[in-house]
């Protein structure tokens, strides 16, 4: 498909987290195109270990990023995560940890689940969430408000097939 024709991402929000495996879901029924480099696998074991990681804890960081994760917890990250809220858009192309990225070609059935499984932990967890080693320690709301959008942010990436 050519540059011209590949479909654009899609716009989504999420209200609820039940919103957002219902999406996955639909993808996996009906089939998807993507606009981006993951596939649903990808997609969904990636959001299923970031909801993991306020409940269970976050990968130790190594050494030599603890200073650069502390300054900019301390400086643009509060910032940028208002800014991101503020206008219901993550930034494509930032980096993540690669722990929670796999390689494509898994089984997205399996990945739907374990996310499914994922979202209700998360939902069910009672809190306080684990501190993030960029956000710091993130109430209930924002913490749910963070998860959707970067549901919203990965699944906007894969487009239903009609």
């Amino acid at each position: 498909m050519s540059a011209a024709n590949k479909p654009e991402r899609r716009k989504l929000t999420f209200a609820t987290l039940d919103e957002a495996i219902a999406d996955a879901e639909n993808l996996l029924a009906k089939g998807y195109d993507k606009v981006g480099n993951w596939d649903l696998a990808q997609v969904c074991f990636h959001l299923a270990e970031w909801l993991r990681y306020p409940v269970e804890g976050f990968p130790r960081t190594p050494p030599l990023l603890r200073p650069v994760l502390w300054l900019m917890r301390n400086t643009v990250a509060g910032p940028a995560l208002r800014a991101a809220l503020e206008k219901g858009e993550m930034p494509a192309g930032q980096p993540t940890l690669t722990q929670s990225v796999t390689a494509p070609g898994g089984d997205p059935s399996e990945a739907v689940a374990k996310l499914k499984e994922a979202v209700e932990r998360f939902k069910a967890f009672p809190g306080p969430y684990r501190p993030s080693p960029l956000l710091g320690v993130l109430d209930h709301e924002t913490g749910h408000k963070v998860q959707r959008l970067h549901c919203a942010h990965h699944l906007s990436f894969l487009i239903p097939q009609a």
